[in-house]
């Protein structure tokens, strides 16, 4: 929730009593980028804390479960209280959150890549040829 709240607070400073925009949107766009970023890394760094093996699996979980608390909260925010159509949700919001999951599972796969690579069991020669060559391969083999 705090990946949703964070930046839906930060963004409350720019709008009046009405529901206007206080400054240029371009620069609001651009400053809740910057909230929205700064907000992931910090959590991602919190939750990978927590976790001692099978991060891209896990990463994965988290990812659409944040995505999907994301997408609940906005809807009840922006088409239930303030009416946006869908359309207009999907446009200028939701397509956006589709970069929770991408970042999550990313950091998933770098942590098992780097767990891969310091491993001990691991010989070195034969470290290269264990390490997959693209991304779909490495979700594949962390998740089975």
């Amino acid at each position: 929730m705090l990946s949703w709240c964070i930046p839906f607070l930060a963004a409350l400073p720019f709008y009046n009593k009405n529901g206007t925009l206080l400054i240029d949107l371009s620069l609001f766009k651009s400053i809740m980028i910057v909230i929205a970023s700064i907000t992931a890394a910090v959590l991602l760094v919190w939750f990978f804390r927590s976790v001692t093996a099978a991060f891209t699996r896990e990463a994965v979980i988290t990812g659409f479960v944040w995505l999907i608390l994301n997408w609940t909260l906005d809807a009840i925010v922006f088409a239930g209280l303030l009416r946006m159509p869908g359309f207009d949700y999907v446009t200028r919001i939701g397509l956006r959150s589709l970069l929770i999951p991408a970042m999550v599972i990313a950091a998933g796969i770098i942590a098992d890549e780097a767990v891969l690579r310091h491993s001990p069991l691991v010989i070195p020669a034969v470290e290269s040829s264990l390490m997959p060559k693209t991304v779909p391969a490495a979700i594949e083999r962390f998740l089975c």
